[in-house]
């Protein structure tokens, strides 16, 4: 049988100590795909079976907590180096295995850390994403407890190494005009990360106005960070996605 339907696509990033399972398991999303005709890409955190000493030390840094940065620091840059896994790699291993899926119609969102590594690939690649959203994103690492920890264990002390994996400190420093017509971040307002000051959303937003990059963020009553709280606006992002991957 000839397909000849081309589907766009979606990437989804996971959070920390997620796979790519929590996504398809407790997201409701392939429901909302079927219904958009848009294929799936849901990558893992953080590299496996490389047994790093060190990598399950803690929840927030190594295994299921790669940050989708590229590594310059020992033990971590010959395997931890997921933005080139989700850039370099898997983007073109799907071009060129699936005939059926158009990745010149490409979208992406994604979860905490993933709405992190949303906000700062598509920022980097606008070339390669026709819209990009997020939920309860970190959206500031450089000035969170998370994004020091990580990007010191991953990229060192010089703090200079860590304005590329930043999507504020991109938006600030970007010198052309990005071609989204607008980015869709949703947080929780009883997100305890949010309180606790991981994500730092406004910081993003103050910084997009700057540069008159139009940004939507919807401040949800109550909802806390978990997958309830995904779940609830997933169909809202895949709309969002599918209005521009037409």
């Amino acid at each position: 049988i000839e397909i000849t339907i081309k589907f766009p696509l979606l990437i989804y990033l996971s959070g920390l100590t997620c796979t790519d399972e929590n996504v398809c398991q407790k997201s409701g999303i392939f429901k909302y795909l079927s219904d958009y005709k848009i294929s799936l890409l849901a990558p893992d955190t953080s590299p496996r079976g490389i047994d790093i000493p060190g990598d399950r030390d803690s929840w927030d840094f190594g295994i299921g907590a790669g940050f989708y940065v590229d590594a310059i620091e020992e033990p971590w840059k010959s395997n931890y180096n997921m933005y080139s896994y989700i850039v370099k790699e898997l983007i073109p291993l799907i071009s060129g295995n699936y005939s059926n899926i158009d990745t010149n119609r490409c979208s992406i969102t994604g979860h905490s850390m993933g709405g992190h590594g949303a906000l700062t690939i598509a920022l980097k690649n606008p070339h390669l994403f026709r819209s990009v959203s997020a939920f309860a994103p970190i959206a500031n690492p450089i000035n969170c407890p998370w994004g020091k920890k990580a990007f010191t264990g991953y990229l060192g002390s010089n703090q200079d190494k860590w304005l590329d994996y930043d999507a504020t400190t991109l938006i600030t420093n970007s010198s052309a005009s990005l071609p989204y017509d607008d980015i869709l971040i949703d947080v929780g307002t009883n997100d305890t990360f949010y309180k606790q000051g991981q994500l730092l959303p406004e910081n993003f937003v103050s910084a997009a106005i700057v540069k008159g990059q139009r940004v939507t963020l919807r401040l949800q009553d109550d909802y806390d960070h978990s997958y309830y709280f995904v779940s609830t606006f997933i169909e809202d992002h895949i709309k969002f996605h599918y209005e521009r991957l037409k």
